[in-house]
């Protein structure tokens, strides 16, 4: 695909773009913990976004003069060994990737973050919900009510090639106060006041 308004052949869609809010994740949650100086960040080793997603985080981690680590996980059993290897390194926060296998090993994440204490930034809402730290992704609401407007307009006759590729820039910001409590940090209400859902 060359570009999003001319993609190539019969191809268009609804594009969800995350890795590009790995850095905003990361202020977020320097902004929560001031003081802390090393922040993790876990992607999915062969994620083809991965590169872009690591170099988005370090170049905001490099803006604010913050130390980074890398962990890589592809397996639960991985996971496991990335949450040690964060520890061990002294990271203060983590961004999780929105890597289609971290959204499926919500719990384990989740638990894994609770247990060792280290609050987290995901991507999506279903994390906090599951008792995660807080989320700001894409608003996968609105990619869902996109890609039902597309599929109407190709059923009614348009051709694929015809459509660009739509992007979602609705993005949603969910706090979980339950886990904030629970890990001892408190949300600066200029964090609060940009959340779209407060759990409690």
């Amino acid at each position: 695909m060359t570009s999003f308004n001319r993609p190539e052949g019969n191809i268009t869609g609804v594009a969800v773009l995350t890795a590009e809010l790995a850095g905003k994740r990361l202020d977020m949650l320097h902004e929560l913990q001031p003081s802390a100086s090393i922040f993790a960040l876990l992607v999915h080793p062969t994620n083809p976004v991965t590169a872009s997603e690591i170099r988005n985080f370090e170049d905001a981690a490099h803006s604010l003069g913050l130390q980074t680590h890398i962990a890589r996980a592809g397996t639960p059993s991985e996971i496991d060994g990335a949450f040690s290897s964060l520890v061990e390194r002294r990271a203060e926060g983590l961004v999780v990737s929105g890597d289609p296998f971290f959204t499926n090993q919500v719990e384990q994440i989740v638990s894994l973050a609770a247990l060792h204490a280290v609050p987290a930034a995901y991507v999506y809402r279903g994390f906090p919900a599951a008792g995660g730290l807080m989320s700001y992704g894409p608003d996968l609401a609105d990619s869902y009510r996109l890609v039902g407007i597309y599929t109407g307009k190709i059923l009614n006759g348009a051709q694929p090639s015809d459509l660009p590729v739509e992007q979602v820039v609705k993005v949603e910001l969910v706090i979980n106060l339950k886990t904030s409590s629970a890990l001892g940090v408190t949300f600066p209400r200029t964090i609060l006041a940009r959340a779209d859902e407060v759990i409690e």
